[in-house]
């Protein structure tokens, strides 16, 4: 009786699934939470409605000068500001690792491996297993069951007429696993995707911050401007915060008027006099 108790696996983990599907989903909102909190709506407040196009020529000539302005002039004052969209995206992927490792302990070490058992079992040849009745069917050692089995022993206790404890044995069907290990499988591949993609943007957000033409021919391919003078000029002037706000800006403004606003700010960057260049420059 003792050597079969200790071949017995007790699964517990399927009861709490739905609580921790519920504390994951908290977990990735955190960075968006952060960002948005961070950000205070600045994009939204120096957009002043140039995201339509359509206005007249004095209000459009009026909010460019407004927003040309600030973004002159707040020069070198936005570097915390990308710091910190930087630092949401390195939570992200912080986040997705660490949730892999969580599921990992939860599911008492089968998680980091769900997903390959799974591909690896599909890939078995099935024709040299016996299919002929359903207890057979467990020497395949299928993953999904193993980890979310769908009928389990189960014991139940009760006193008896006597006042003695009665143990009562069991099948149990479990037909939520059929869902759950449904979606762990997605969740497995999800995460590996999210870690792979989150991991390549930080490393291309580095090369930005170390190589300055990067951010020129980003700004260039990304909003087609032809005037490749003006991005130099913004780029050589400028710090990588004030880089990235004009990144920003030009996602969420109209095209025509953000290349307008784009050679007004390096026309009046490059018409900087000699005398502030050399103060900031000391």
């Amino acid at each position: 009786m003792e050597s079969n108790q200790k071949e017995f696996r007790y699964h517990k983990y399927y009861q709490w699934v739905c609580f921790v599907l519920f504390f994951q989903s908290t977990l990735f909102y955190i960075p968006r939470w952060l960002w948005k909190m961070w950000e205070g709506g600045k994009i939204q407040a120096l957009m002043m409605d140039l995201d339509v196009g359509v206005c007249s020529d004095q209000e459009k000539k009026q909010k460019k000068k407004l927003l040309v302005d600030y973004l002159y002039n707040s020069r070198g004052h936005h570097d915390w500001y990308a710091a910190r969209y930087l630092f949401c995206e390195v939570l992200a992927l912080a986040n997705v690792i660490a949730q892999m490792y969580m599921l990992d302990k939860f599911f008492d070490g089968e998680f980091l491996t769900y997903g390959l058992q799974v591909i690896q079992f599909a890939q078995q040849d099935q024709a040299n297993h016996c299919v002929f009745n359903v207890f057979m069917l467990e020497d395949r050692i299928d993953p999904m069951i193993r980890i979310f089995p769908r009928v389990t022993k189960c014991r139940f206790y009760k006193y008896g007429p006597s006042a003695n404890i009665e143990t009562i044995d069991a099948l149990c069907l479990l037909p939520l696993n059929i869902i759950n290990e449904k979606i762990y499988i997605f969740l497995w591949f999800w995460f590996l995707i999210l870690a792979a993609l989150t991991a390549i943007v930080i490393m291309f957000r580095l090369v930005i911050i170390a190589c300055p033409p990067v951010r020129v021919y980003l700004l260039n391919l990304r909003f087609r401007l032809s005037q490749l003078d003006h991005l130099h000029t913004i780029v050589r002037r400028t710090s990588i915060g004030d880089w990235f706000l004009v990144y920003m800006l030009g996602q969420n403004i109209d095209s025509v008027i953000y290349q307008e606003v784009i050679q007004d700010l390096a026309t009046k960057t490059d018409s900087q006099p000699k005398e502030s260049q050399s103060l900031m420059s000391t």
